[in-house]
């Protein structure tokens, strides 16, 4: 299939009605079934999708039942004690996703009456919520006619309608919005889901996700920066954390803390409980 591009406008042609009827003719005989897909309740989506961004769907099953025996709704979230919050995660890695939750869930209580909002601009402003979250939380719990691309879309899109792969993210994102069913958007997003996972996958297709490159990247001043940005985006990180996500890294991550830490940059805050590994947060 092919898609023409006049410029930055994406044009819909008559083969996204064929794109449409491959995906769902699909899903229609392939369905997984998960228990997020079986509700429409925005917290309980949000939960989903942010178990979801860095852990297999079939790892996240149990753990998102037992969430939500725990914390049923953001107000439970929010009145929890964070300890009890990262315990309840351990086991899904990333525990700053969790520090991230328990904090929009107190933003939720105090400015939303305990009620997540469904508007975009809204859900962006939430830690920890980004250009695909703030779209894929409406989208599975309110069927808002929006396109929401992650990694697997991105795959698709690229793969069916021959696009390249260096296609810039607002252009993408144009295709996206133009091959979209209205009034479907709950389903399309599924069954895209599992055209991904089960048949266009990264090995099967060449595709590899997108990775930011950097001019500095590999050297130890990157690593540094990489570690800033990821603190100041997350507020906190597990020490336990930072080793796994840069465990590539050349240079020893406890010399780049240390001097972190003595140019007054980052404070290191220890845990009362000697279980917990200490975490690092931007000073002040």
């Amino acid at each position: 299939m092919k898609l023409v591009i006049r410029g930055t406008r994406a044009v819909e042609t008559e083969d996204s009605e064929l794109f449409h009827k491959k995906i769902f003719d699909f899903y229609r005989q392939n369905r997984r079934s998960f228990p997020w897909r079986e509700t429409t309740d925005r917290y309980a989506v949000m939960i989903s999708e942010i178990m979801l961004q860095q852990t297999q769907a079939e790892r996240v099953v149990p753990r998102f039942n037992q969430w939500l025996l725990h914390f049923p709704d953001s107000v439970h979230l929010a009145s929890a004690p964070l300890r009890e919050v990262i315990s309840m995660w351990s086991g899904l890695g990333y525990n700053s996703r969790a520090v991230r939750l328990h904090r929009c869930a107190a933003i939720i209580k105090e400015s939303y009456g305990g009620i997540v909002p469904s508007k975009p601009e809204l859900l962006k402003k939430l830690p920890g919520i980004g250009d695909y979250t703030c779209r894929s939380i409406p989208v599975f719990a309110d069927n808002l006619d929006l396109a929401a691309v992650d990694t697997n879309i991105r795959r698709i899109l690229i793969h069916e309608f021959r696009l390249p792969e260096d296609i810039s993210v607002f252009e993408l994102q144009r295709i996206a919005d133009a091959v979209l069913p209205l009034g479907q958007s709950r389903d399309w997003h599924n069954a895209l889901m599992d055209y991904g996972a089960l048949v266009l996958t990264s090995k099967s297709t060449g595709i590899r996700p997108r990775s930011r490159q950097s001019k500095f990247q590999g050297s130890k001043r990157w690593y540094r920066g990489q570690l800033i940005k990821e603190l100041v985006h997350s507020e906190v990180m597990y020490l336990e954390e930072i080793e796994e996500k840069y465990a590539d890294c050349p240079w020893n991550l406890d010399d780049i803390i240390t001097d972190l830490i003595h140019e007054g940059l980052v404070e290191r805050e220890e845990n009362a409980n000697p279980c917990v590994r200490p975490m690092l947060k931007i000073k002040g």
